[in-house]
């Protein structure tokens, strides 16, 4: 558990943190689809937009998530360090995500994630990783992408996605999820978060959260989470007891994989 008021032992604090925010890496597979033991329907709100998902099998995305957690082994120590003594901490851009994170913390439920939205979205200016980086599609950790102060979707949703799990959402009801405009026919990252068994989204394009079930114009592709990655298919899940049948869906995912 993430504790901001105790000073015991702030390395192991800091790197337990990265276990308590992201979780164990997902298990690497073999580049085949094994859909006896990837599928996952559990109900229908058991991710967003009430889908059927599978764990993928290792790749470019993959180790683009791998690299976050990584890299936020460093931060969760520096965050730690700078909440014992704010005065002396080295880190403005640590300061400036626990200042988030506190208010944030201070509210409930939905306000809690609309403050964190909110924050966040004024905090960072959009940027394209290719003028910032001179590379496509760099993913950054949150204290990375304060002290830029300018990123792209993903950046800001891997920071939602931290500071909510800090400021004390449940890692079951915290997801990242990547979508397809099919409008501007381009790939969109977005932060989403469980609250009453309904799951909002955190866009950094807008400031109102709207729910999955009301969000137009995207086409569900990944989902990430604590335990790794996950394939979307396309045929939503039955209400009740029962179940579609994923057959088409998963030959279609399993020659992809090949």
């Amino acid at each position: 558990m993430w504790i901001f008021d105790r000073a015991q032992a702030l390395r192991a604090m800091g790197l337990a943190c990265v276990l308590v925010v992201f979780g164990p890496s997902a298990h690497p597979m073999a580049a085949a689809l094994q859909p006896s033991e990837t599928i996952e329907a559990a109900g229908p709100f058991a991710e967003p937009f009430g889908l059927l998902t599978a764990a993928v099998a290792d790749g470019e995305l993959s180790e683009k998530w791998r690299g976050v957690e990584r890299e936020f082994d460093g931060e969760a120590l520096a965050i730690a360090l700078c909440n014992e003594d704010r005065a002396r901490c080295a880190s403005p851009a640590a300061l400036q995500f626990l200042d988030i994170v506190e208010t944030g913390k201070a509210r409930d439920g939905r306000a809690r994630l609309g403050e964190i939205n909110r924050a966040l979205n004024l905090a960072v200016r959009p940027g394209s990783d290719l003028a910032l980086y001179g590379a496509i599609d760099v993913w950054r950790t949150p204290l990375a992408l304060l002290a830029t102060g300018a990123g792209d979707c993903e950046d800001y949703a891997i920071a939602k996605f931290v500071a909510l799990r800090l400021a004390g959402v449940a890692s079951k009801d915290l997801r990242i999820v990547i979508l397809r405009d099919t409008l501007r026919h381009e790939d969109h990252a977005v932060a989403a978060a469980r609250l009453d068994g309904r799951w909002l989204m955190l866009d950094n394009r807008r400031m109102a959260m709207v729910e999955d079930i009301n969000l137009q114009n995207y086409r569900p592709l990944f989902v990430i989470d604590h335990g790794g990655i996950r394939q979307y298919f396309d045929q939503p899940l039955m209400a009740g007891d029962q179940r579609p049948v994923v057959d088409a869906a998963l030959t279609k995912l399993a020659s992809r994989a090949n």
